[in-house]
């Protein structure tokens, strides 16, 4: 079958700094890579100024541009919309676009507040019933190492979770004179390291283990509590956390604890994940994202002790899609490998995952820690979360 025998899907891209660069990429490889039931095609671009989003369209390969999303639900040629905004319009947007029958995929954190979570997941339950799908953007659910991770703790390798180290840190806030920008608003980004990077770790603890987060205990903190102003003199109230750190409890009986900074110096992108089991343990660096440490504890003392595997296999997740083995995959790889897979389940009729109610979940946990720093660390219960 050629691609131009193939049904199209188009796609619709709202915002384009820097998630929407990273989504546009993934949009124009993923049909040179995957072999897709579908053609997506990158139909349009939307952002508030005109001149600034027919200039990204170009640069980015959409063939037309908006100013405004609302313009993109009554278009016929777009079949599904890919939200890259700030977290204050994720809902709203959305919503509409399901409502008008639009598939959706939304970045995270999928909402700033539990209401919106909640809102937004009954609209993508309502929506699936007429076949409109969602999706949330946990792009590190597509890293082969951590989705190999999941599979050898759901085949038993490494038994019974007992502990789960879960730590994302970086350091482009620790500098004081940093200037103030929306991640640094509460009104906009919701929270600050907790769900710009603490959102990234609650998921993939729960997407590795199977398992949900049941409750916390939790310290924020905002180091910086002023920076200057980005477009004059003075400075500005910084709303938001500079670092989180929590300790949980997951649904298997299992202990966790997580850390979410911006301001640990030397530390640009240092997302780790190490589970510890009743029969093993595994861990990963997402500074040497093509490799998955393995200990098997059933072998005996002479061979026992953690091995490399290097995730390049074409049995691995998502690899033989791409490169010979041994020629690693990037950051911009698990964006392609998730446009793929939602690809794959619309075509199928299939329900994505992370659905939106998955978003709800990491939302709730988001929430509860807030809810217990605030009470100097109380234990707080994840609601809807089984114990």
């Amino acid at each position: 079958m050629t691609s131009t025998d193939r049904r199209t899907l188009g796609i619709a891209l709202v915002g384009h700094a820097f998630m929407g660069r990273a989504h546009s990429h993934a949009w124009r490889s993923v049909d040179a890579f995957f072999d897709l039931p579908w053609r997506p095609v990158p139909v349009a671009l939307a952002g508030r100024d005109a001149g600034k989003a027919a200039t990204a369209a170009g640069r980015l390969g959409w063939a037309s541009s908006v100013d405004d999303w609302r313009k993109l639900l009554d278009r016929d040629d777009v079949d599904l919309i890919d939200i890259c905004t700030p977290g204050d319009s994720h809902a709203e947007i959305a919503i509409a676009a399901l409502d008008a029958g639009k598939h959706v995929l939304c970045e995270k954190p999928m909402a700033n507040t539990v209401a919106e979570a909640e809102a937004m997941a009954a609209a993508a339950e309502q929506a699936a019933v007429r076949g409109v799908r969602s999706m949330v953007g946990f792009s590190y659910r597509r890293v082969p190492a951590l989705a190999l991770a999941r599979n050898l703790v759901a085949q038993g390798r490494i038994g019974a979770i007992r502990h789960v180290r879960a730590v994302y840190l970086q350091d482009w806030l620790a500098d004081p004179g940093a200037p103030l920008s929306w991640r640094l608003d509460r009104r906009r980004a919701g929270s600050g390291a907790l769900g710009d990077i603490g959102a990234h770790i609650i998921d993939a603890t729960q997407f590795v283990t199977g398992e949900a987060v049941t409750g916390v205990s939790a310290l924020l903190d905002t180091f910086v509590t002023e920076r200057p102003l980005p477009d004059g003199p003075g400075h500005g109230a910084v709303t938001v956390d500079d670092a989180a750190l929590f300790l949980g409890r997951l649904s298997g009986g299992g202990l966790a604890s997580f850390e979410a900074s911006r301001v640990a110096t030397g530390r640009k992108n240092a997302l780790r994940l190490e589970l510890n089991g009743t029969h093993g343990s595994l861990a990963f660096d997402l500074e040497a994202m093509n490799e998955l440490w393995f200990h098997d504890h059933t072998e005996g003392p002479q061979t026992a002790g953690f091995r490399r595997i290097l995730v390049t296999e074409p049995e691995h997740p998502y690899t033989g899609a791409w490169w010979p083995a041994g020629h690693g995959l990037g950051y911009d790889h698990a964006f392609t490998n998730e446009v793929a897979d939602l690809v794959i389940a619309i075509a199928a009729g299939k329900d994505p995952s992370p659905s939106f109610a998955d978003g709800l979940a990491v939302q709730r946990v988001l929430d509860a820690v807030e809810v217990s720093a605030a009470d100097a660390g109380r234990w707080t219960a994840i609601a809807g979360a089984q114990p």
